[in-house]
């Protein structure tokens, strides 16, 4: 009773800090609605100099938020990604920022058209706990290069990261213009119901409706960055040892707690042994032992742990064929909360396995005959975030971007479209929507203000009333055909 008492007490606070940073951040866009390209800039420098100077500190604390959190992947998937993202922006950020030049029809001339890049004002970004660094720089990247004001919510479920996180912007950014949230699940409900001028989520679906639905009060856009069962696609005649590897690699990568993990694979019928073996072989190879393996990631907490279990179990009573890829067979059910990479055979509809995102390292198979009936299965199901095709034919390759649906795609890859500074990232239909990444980013967080301009001469004069002049009969004969 006492803890449940200080924790509504606690998120009272937090919400009361949200509200008054929120009109702060407000007030302060007002007097500067539209940032020098120096100014951004700077803002940019400081948050490479802020995450440099803490890179070991930022390692340390998401590995304690995972109680196991390869510092590798934590560096390959948060850190690099993050640096070379400002890097990135940084070279580009004066080129977006130019109007651009719009045709102007001849009924108009002399006049011109130009899109203007203009700064929305306060965005709000809602960060999950799986990546929490990176998910909360990347978008915060676009937000600075835009020219915004940025309140961020850290997950719960990340509090050493989430406290760090926080330590760290306010150390580099005064609060009206970067601010960290902590705080329960009451905190982000409140937060994602505040009237910002974007607001960006990236996490579950069933989550994800629930912000949609808050902001919609308030009539804020929203970018929704989601998930759902990413399918991984082998071809009937894919080296086996090419594509098991880069699965491999893809849906043991954190553990699997990644969005864009490869959720389930369609392999050949007559292959589905072959790609067992070599992928029990490749996995071995990169993780001979999984126990006291730092390369190899705890689940991130008890709720998840148990959830992944119960998929197990429940695909097992229906009858799934398991098979457990632990190389040094070791004993993992004793609070180490690593599972190991688990295969799944023999799947029907009715597992949850087969109906949730996974988000975990348990591989579902399904068995295909003919690349057609893979494809259907995929179209049957709502649109997944990635897609993952694994076959050096190209007329099978384009075969599949052209009949499929998905977020983003890697052909003959996984995970890796993500890291491309050049491409945007974001989901489609239950997967989300709107994107960000590079130039994209800046444009989801910027309004592109239409703006037409006239001088002296006004060419319009010929359209106006009254009507039925020589002129009005000489105009639509031009253009009227």
């Amino acid at each position: 009773m006492g803890a449940t008492v200080v924790q509504l007490t606690e998120s009272k606070k937090q919400i009361q800090h949200t509200h008054r940073v929120f009109e702060s951040q407000k007030s302060a866009f007002r007097s500067n609605p539209m940032p020098s390209l120096t100014e951004r800039l700077e803002n940019l420098k400081r948050l490479k100099r802020a995450l440099l100077s803490n890179q070991d500190r930022i390692l340390e604390a998401i590995d304690r938020d995972f109680s196991c959190r390869s510092k590798d992947e934590s560096l390959i998937a948060e850190v690099m990604p993050s640096i070379q993202g400002i890097n990135y922006t940084l070279k580009n950020v004066s080129d977006w920022m130019k109007p651009s030049k719009r045709h102007v029809s001849v009924l108009f001339q002399p006049a011109s058209n130009k899109v203007h890049y203009q700064p929305k004002g306060v965005v709000g970004v809602i960060v999950p706990w799986n990546y929490p660094l990176y998910l909360a720089v990347g978008p915060l990247v676009a937000s600075l290069a835009a020219g915004n004001r940025t309140m961020i919510k850290m997950s719960e479920f990340t509090p050493h990261t989430s406290a760090l996180f926080k330590e760290i912007i306010e150390a580099a950014f005064s609060e009206d213009l970067v601010s960290v949230i902590t705080g329960e699940a009451d905190v982000a409900a409140d937060f994602s119901s505040r009237p910002f001028d974007h607001l960006l989520f990236t996490g579950s679906t069933s989550v994800g409706k629930l912000v949609m639905r808050a902001a919609a009060e308030n009539l804020t856009p929203v970018t929704l960055e989601l998930g759902g069962k990413s399918p991984a696609i082998v071809s009937p005649d894919v080296p086996m040892e090419d594509a098991a590897q880069r699965i491999a690699f893809g849906k043991a990568f954190n553990a699997g707690q990644t969005c864009v993990a490869p959720d389930y694979v369609l392999c050949p019928a007559d292959r589905v042994q072959a790609f067992v073996d070599e992928f029990r072989s490749q996995f071995a190879e990169m993780y001979p032992s999984l126990r006291d393996n730092d390369d190899y990631t705890a689940i991130i907490n008890e709720r998840q742990y148990d959830r992944l279990r119960g998929y197990i179990e429940d695909a097992q009573a229906k009858g799934a064929e398991i098979i457990e890829i632990n190389p040094a067979r070791e004993n993992l059910q004793d609070g180490t909360r690593k599972i190991p990479l688990t295969l799944i055979l023999n799947t029907t509809p009715d597992m949850r396995v087969m109906q949730d995102e996974i988000f975990g390292p348990l591989m579902p198979i399904v068995s295909y005959n003919g690349l057609d009936e893979a494809i259907h299965y995929i179209n049957d199901r709502p649109r997944p975030l990635a897609l993952y095709f694994f076959g050096y034919d190209r007329d099978e390759q384009q075969h599949v971007v052209h009949n499929t649906h998905s977020g983003g795609m890697c052909i003959n890859d996984s995970l890796m479209h993500v890291a491309q500074d050049d491409l945007p990232f974001g989901g489609v239909g239950d997967s989300g929507m709107g994107h960000y990444h590079g130039k994209e980013g800046f444009l989801t967080f910027s309004h592109h203000r239409a703006i037409f301009t006239k001088q002296k001469f006004n060419s319009g004069k010929f359209v106006y009333a009254p009507h039925g002049t020589a002129a009005h009969k000489m105009v639509y004969k031009l253009f009227i055909r």
